[in-house]
């Protein structure tokens, strides 16, 4: 154990070889974000942004019936109506920035419900695996509000204009079949093979070349408001960088000495 656990009150830690593993665990609260919550995952974050942390994927999991159920609206305290814009710019926007820079590649397995800003936290990583009997809702509108914690930014991306104003104007459940159909999530699986499924899958991620991984996700997101000349532009750099690590070497002695390659994440 590299990382202690004992700091930490609403998820956990661990690691499986070189995939860390973190486990929402408020499951009484079908793991619903409140402030300790965020506190908690900004710390793990930042273990594992270090260079000295070995973890080359992230696999976010979750105890009991649901992933996440959005904003923990009972912890909120003080007047009401509540000044929600500083708590987003000061809690949520940081947490999901932090969660997009991250250097490693991002997998997330969804069990039961992933509500609100729970569903942010899916969409914010690189890929994602469902149950068959998981859910996704933008439930802010059913106590009116509006998405937040980058939901507008990324549906928009996954689904279409049409279909993420149906699920942010509208408030109902999206089943997992649909999300997959849908491009939200990558895979559907049975709920008693979905950690193991999400496990293999971070494992395959963490023995790609990291620094190529972190790449293309940059060039993914840049994609939706680059021209292709800046898309263009912005591949040459990418790449530029890459034919600097010791991976693509490896990559290409392994092409040329007819072997598998040993990606070092360097």
């Amino acid at each position: 154990m590299l990382f202690d656990n004992k700091s930490l009150t609403t998820m956990s830690l661990d690691y499986s070889s070189s995939v860390a593993i973190v486990t929402l665990a408020r499951p009484e609260a079908r793991n619903a974000i409140n402030r300790a919550f965020i506190e908690d995952f900004k710390t793990i974050l930042t273990e594992l942004a270090q260079d000295s942390n070995p973890a080359r994927a992230l696999l976010i999991i979750a105890e009991g019936k649901g992933f996440c159920a959005g904003a923990d609206l009972k912890d909120q305290t003080g007047e009401m109506p509540p000044n929600l814009g500083p708590m987003l710019r000061q809690n949520y926007n940081p947490l999901i920035r932090q969660l997009k820079a991250l250097p490693l590649p991002t997998v997330v397995a969804v069990n039961g419900a992933a509500a609100g800003a729970g569903m942010s936290l899916v969409c914010a990583c690189d890929m994602a695996i469902a149950a068959d009997d998981a859910y996704f809702l933008q439930a802010f509108v059913n106590i009116a509000l509006v998405p937040d914690a980058g939901s507008t930014y990324f549906l928009p991306r996954f689904v279409g204009r049409a279909r993420a104003a149906s699920m942010m104007m509208l408030g109902e459940k999206l089943s997992a079949q649909d999300a997959l159909d849908y491009g939200i999530i990558s895979q559907v699986v049975t709920a008693q093979h979905l950690h193991a499924e999400a496990l293999a899958l971070a494992q395959k991620l963490a023995a790609m070349p990291t620094q190529a991984v972190i790449a293309i996700r940059h060039l993914l997101d840049g994609s939706e408001h680059n021209s292709l000349d800046q898309q263009l532009d912005a591949e040459a750099d990418a790449q530029q960088m890459a034919g600097r690590s010791e991976d693509f070497m490896e990559g290409v002695t392994a092409f040329l000495q007819k072997r598998p390659a040993k990606f070092s994440g360097k």
